[in-house]
C-alpha cells in the first residue's frame, strides 16, 4: 500500500486536517481498501517530518469518522465500507455543503446542466463506471 500525502506548511489548514483529508480521499478513490494497514504513527510522522502527535490526532479523527479502526498492538486499518455506519448528521452536513456549492455555482452564472456535468466529472475521479472497471480487470 502506497500512501502519498503532501503537507503544505503554508496552508491555512492544520497539518492534521491535511492528513485526514488526503487519507479520506485515498479511501474514497479506492486507493486504500478495507483492511489495508496504515503506516504506524511514528513511521508516517518521520516520512512527513511532522510531530507524531499530529499523526495520532489525524488517525483519531479518521477513527471517529469511521474510516479507520485501531487494533491495539496491531495497528490502524481502513474500515470495511460495508461495516461503516451512515450517520444522519453527516448526511445533513453533506447536503448543506452541496446546497452551498449549488448556490455558489448559480451565482457564478453556471446553469444546472453545467453544474451537473461538473459534478459528474469530479465524481468520476472517485467512482469508476462499469466500463472503467471492466477495462481495469482486463489489464
Amino acid at each position: 500500500m502506497a500512501l502519498w500525502i503532501q503537507i503544505s506548511a503554508g496552508s491555512g489548514e492544520p497539518i492534521y486536517a491535511q492528513v485526514v483529508e488526503q487519507v479520506g480521499q485515498a479511501i474514497a478513490r479506492g486507493e486504500l481498501a478495507g483492511g489495508d494497514k496504515l503506516p504506524t504513527v511514528r513511521k508516517l510522522a518521520a516520512e512527513l517530518v511532522i510531530n507524531p502527535n499530529t499523526v495520532a490526532r489525524a488517525y483519531s479523527s479518521l477513527e471517529r469518522a469511521g474510516l479507520v479502526t485501531t487494533k491495539t498492538g496491531s495497528g490502524t486499518f481502513v474500515s470495511d465500507p460495508k461495516l461503516r455506519k451512515s450517520d444522519g448528521a453527516d448526511v445533513n452536513i453533506l447536503t448543506e455543503r452541496m446546497d452551498t456549492l449549488i448556490a455558489r455555482g448559480l451565482n457564478l452564472g453556471l446553469e444546472a446542466g453545467d453544474l451537473t456535468r461538473l459534478f459528474e466529472r469530479r465524481l468520476a475521479k472517485y467512482v469508476k463506471t462499469p466500463q472503467q472497471q471492466k477495462e481495469k480487470n482486463d489489464e
